[in-house]
């Protein structure tokens, strides 16, 4: 079974309007838990994420134990102010409880939102899924979120992306540029599309979950992280 959920606030539609108080509400609990939001090139946000996802396996789009009993799919803009918030406020503690002892994999999927203009999405997302094909995206994106500024402010450009994989340990920067150029990557951003409309998925962060077998207090516990 395929359970749809979203969070109560978002990016796209009336719910996603208020992305400064998103990103506000962020900061300030990324401060209060010692992880305040770094600059382009700031070691310690490289430090930190490589620690939350040390020995953690990684292939292509997803982290954690591919035989997981619990599987969540992720949609997310890389733009997302909430999709920021998720990821400072919940998704290490998912990534630390149920990924770590190999309860959950989490399944990276792209969603326009927050970003307004399409080419830019497509190049935004593509340079996550690159990383990717080294298995590391999710280094990628982590990095990308914590150094998330204002959407459709211009931010996003080579060298603000050229910065994010320069601190991605173990990235080889030549593959990455070449492999950003693969027509796949642009017809799986348009597939996760499609996914998401079939499921009736509009906003950002959405999930769907899946189990292979029953996992009782921590398959509540992870629907109710997810809605919360």
């Amino acid at each position: 079974m395929v359970l749809a959920l979203s969070l109560a606030t978002a990016c796209g539609g009336a719910t996603g309007r208020n992305s400064q108080s998103a990103r506000t509400t962020a900061t300030q609990s990324a401060t209060r838990e010692g992880t305040a939001p770094a600059t382009v090139g700031d070691r310690a946000t490289a430090s930190e994420v490589a620690t939350l996802l040390a020995g953690l396996p990684q292939h292509g789009k997803a982290l954690g134990n591919p035989h997981a009993p619990v599987t969540v799919q992720f949609f997310g803009d890389l733009q997302c102010p909430y999709c920021r918030r998720f990821t400072l406020e919940k998704l290490a503690m998912l990534i630390r409880r149920y990924v770590r002892t190999g309860t959950l994999k989490i399944e990276y999927r792209s969603l326009r939102t927050a970003t307004h203009d399409p080419e830019t999405f497509r190049i935004q997302q593509v340079a996550a899924l690159a990383a990717g094909r080294q298995n590391k995206l999710w280094n990628f994106i982590e990095l990308f979120y914590r150094e998330q500024r204002d959407e459709n402010s211009g931010y996003v450009n080579e060298a603000f992306l050229d910065g994010l994989a320069q601190q991605v340990p173990g990235l080889g920067l030549f593959a990455w540029n070449a492999a950003r150029g693969d027509a796949q990557f642009t017809e799986e951003i348009l597939r996760d599309a499609r996914d998401a409309r079939e499921h009736h998925l509009a906003i950002t962060p959405s999930f769907l979950l899946s189990t292979t077998e029953h996992r009782g207090n921590d398959e509540a516990a992870i629907k109710q992280v997810l809605q919360s």
